[in-house]
């Protein structure tokens, strides 16, 4: 029927048997009820592990039904660590005539080899010591600028520029600690993703993780990607603007989209939207310990600038760099990913999945800088728990790999990777307004 696993109940080993199963079983395992996923050919029930997974279950659950080993091996540093609790929901095997892994996931996996190989997941713990260092100091001199010289416009606008450059840095090197990129040991990342997103950023950990993770699973797969569910106020991609216009009557003016979008999406991001979502989160999930470290970011804040600025202006001066922190990171994270491919899942292999949403910006000093080394957008999602200075050593043999199987490898300015947001919400504004009349019409009439 299948094959032994041993147990334990008791103290006793017990011998349990697996089954083997077809796909056809599994892509049916795919619904509240029941969640099955597939794992180096092994199955695995994460029915009842969804709600415990400490990447979150939303997560994990978005690959029921499919195969998941790639983006298994993507998130986890330490495999035998994982592994452990990964035995008792372990419920058989696909048969072996159902096991058919494609070329290009073969080779992605043997690129994986050779990365680890060539030590490109070792941190080089100097560089980020640096980098975090540089923001402890801009944070000191954006408070001593005020403090020393006044509250005139002049050290006023050069307080102003410190502290949205130390936030939009926070923002980057947050990001390398919530992926597990900077220490081999978990605790440590954890720790010091408390303290930079927490203490220096006012942000919750857990809810950038339950965001975070469920975009790198999936990026751009409407229903399963966070970033962009935002049909709110804007439709993206080609699928979107289409499914929009059929199914409401009345909805945004989306054909002016890439014009309000200046207004809506870089101002008001973190002011507004990131504010409100952390908060929900924080008391939906009583999540104290997140609430606790923005307790003491906006302690901190406080008393630092309402002895200069006065109450009213220190909250004045919050939301101003807020705005312009806002604007850093929209245009870099957006740049990215909303030009590119958005539509259902339809369970592609992990390196097509991350290429059709993903491009890179061109390598520069001051462009690593600027965006946290996101410029390598494709790197750092093919290989999340990569150290961000180690994605330039890869990118030539993603580079390769991705033209031996037809993959579109895309690099770009920086400024045409700006205007390659703007330029796509007009068309798929343009999309969404044409199929709307025409689709309306038809329905009149």
């Amino acid at each position: 029927m299948g094959k032994g696993a041993q147990g334990e109940s008791n103290g006793v080993a017990v011998k349990r048997q697996l089954e083997e199963f077809t796909w056809d079983v599994v892509k049916e395992k795919n619904t509240r009820e029941e969640k099955w996923l597939v794992i180096d050919g092994e199955v695995y029930n994460i029915t009842r592990w969804v709600n415990r997974h400490p990447g979150g279950p939303k997560v994990i659950g978005h690959y029921a039904g499919q195969d998941a080993t790639d983006a298994f091996r993507a998130f986890h540093n330490d495999l035998n660590a994982v592994k452990k609790y990964m035995k008792p929901i372990h419920i058989g095997s696909l048969k072996k005539c159902q096991i058919d892994v494609k070329p290009v996931e073969q080779e992605f996996r043997e690129l994986r080899e050779t990365a680890e190989k060539m030590g490109l997941f070792k941190p080089n713990y100097l560089f980020f010591f640096l980098h975090m260092f540089h923001i402890l100091f801009l944070d000191w001199a954006a408070w001593a600028t005020m403090y020393y010289f006044g509250t005139s416009w002049i050290p006023y606008l050069i307080s102003l520029a410190l502290i949205t450059t130390v936030e939009a840095q926070t923002g980057w090197i947050q990001h390398d600690f919530g992926h597990l990129s900077v220490f081999k040991n978990s605790k440590w990342n954890h720790v010091l993703h408390y303290f930079s997103v927490g203490i220096i950023k006012g942000a919750s950990p857990s809810w950038w993780n339950h965001m975070h993770y469920q975009h790198h699973a999936k990026p751009n797969v409407m229903g399963k990607d966070p970033d962009v569910r935002i049909e709110a106020l804007f439709v993206v991609g080609d699928k979107m603007p289409v499914q929009m216009a059929k199914k409401y009557k009345k909805s945004m003016p989306y054909n002016w989209q890439n014009y309000y979008f200046f207004l809506l999406g870089p101002p008001l991001l973190f002011p507004v939207y990131f504010q409100v979502l952390l908060f929900k989160y924080i008391f939906s999930r009583k999540a104290w310990m997140d609430l606790l470290m923005v307790m003491i970011f906006f302690a901190k804040f406080f008393y630092l600038y309402t002895p200069m600025l006065g109450l009213g202006h220190a909250i004045a001066f919050y939301f101003t760099f807020r705005c312009l922190e806002s604007h850093w990171f929209t245009w870099v994270a957006q740049s990215n990913h909303i030009p590119m491919e958005i539509d259902h899942d339809t369970a592609l292999p992990w390196l097509p999945l991350q290429l059709q949403a993903t491009c890179n910006v061109e390598q520069s000093f001051f462009n690593d800088w600027f965006t946290g080394h996101l410029n390598f957008q494709i790197e750092h999602h093919l290989f999340p728990t990569m150290p961000r200075h180690n994605l330039v050593k890869i990118a030539p043999l993603v580079k390769s790999l991705c033209e031996k199987h037809g993959v579109s490898y895309q690099v770009k300015p920086l400024g045409t990777a700006f205007a390659d947001i703007v330029r796509s919400l007009k068309h798929s504004g343009e999309l969404w307004y044409s199929t709307y009349q025409a689709y309306h019409e038809a329905v009149a009439s």
